[in-house]
């Protein structure tokens, strides 16, 4: 079972016909991902690798039944590229963009509250179910089938995690990027949710990094709602207060989002904290054979 996509899943890129659009385009129809169409206003008829292009995502949604989009689509209207999905009845939206206006996604959550439909991100790698599809700018290479699930708000460290998970002979169900930035489309808790529904996922690895409190809230939610192991590492140990590291949500203000907190939280909540990067692989292999 996959989460939230899987072999089946029609995608519609939004910004194909751009530079980043078109070489990811490529990238996930090599692993086998089911593009059926992309988007760029005024470029309808065009296409991309045999893809035809659009001028609205409600064309695609009509033409060709799809119902995951992905945005390679510039800060200033990404949001309004979110919005257009949302609009069309897609059902899964992943939003690569960084840099979104905030007030624009503030927006863009309001109107995601009426909806069905899931963001991933803004400013994230995407998803992939390993060996079924992939919606997204990672790798696809470094992944490999199988039931460990990975949950990240930083899109290189996935790519570590990922990587370092396959070298030890564990394979992932669903790997997940949500995004760095401050307003992001969904939670910690929303995926935590799916893979504890999930059969074919065994274990999850978490990874977080300072700011905000959304590692402190994905704790008390595995303490009383999650029965699977879960393994657990913080970015950013050695940052500074009020400097950002990489992602616009990465700030310690306020007295709040350091990493020792999180750590402290997550650990009371039973969770195993790998103290180095480099050792969270074979960390996650240990706690599974205890399980």
């Amino acid at each position: 079972m996959s989460i939230l996509v899987d072999e089946n899943s029609k995608i519609v890129v939004q910004g194909m016909t751009g530079r980043e659009g078109t070489f990811h385009t490529k990238q996930m129809l090599a692993y086998g991902t089911k593009v059926v169409g992309g988007v760029s206003p005024g470029k309808g008829g065009q296409a991309v690798e045999g893809v035809p292009v659009f001028n609205t995502v409600g064309e695609v949604v009509e033409k060709e039944r799809a119902d995951v989009a992905i945005i390679f689509v510039p800060p200033p209207f990404a949001a309004d590229a979110v919005l257009e999905s949302i609009s069309s009845g897609i059902k899964v939206i992943v939003c690569i963009t960084e840099g979104i206006p905030t007030l624009d996604m503030v927006k863009v959550s309001s109107c995601l509250k009426g909806s069905e439909t899931v963001l991933i991100g803004p400013n994230c790698p995407g998803i992939i179910s390993p060996g079924k599809t992939k919606v997204g700018i990672m790798p696809g290479n470094i992944h490999m089938p199988g039931n460990m699930a990975v949950i990240s708000r930083s899109g290189t460290l996935t790519y570590e995690v990922v990587y370092q998970l396959t070298q030890v002979g564990m394979g992932q169900s669903t790997c997940i990027g949500i995004g760095g930035d401050p307003i992001i489309g969904s939670t910690f808790i929303d995926h935590l949710k799916r893979f504890q529904e999930d059969p074919e996922t065994e274990g999850v690895v978490l990874i977080g990094e300072i700011g905000g409190t959304a590692e402190e809230e994905a704790a008390e939610f595995i303490k009383t709602s999650i029965n699977k192991p879960v393994v657990a590492f913080i970015a950013g140990q050695t940052a500074p207060p009020g400097k950002r590291m990489g992602h616009a949500g990465a700030i310690i203000s306020g007295g709040q989002g350091k990493a020792e907190d999180k750590i402290k939280a997550l650990e009371l909540a039973g969770i195993t904290v790998a103290p180095n990067l480099s050792h969270l692989g074979q960390t996650a292999l240990d706690v599974m054979k205890n399980a």
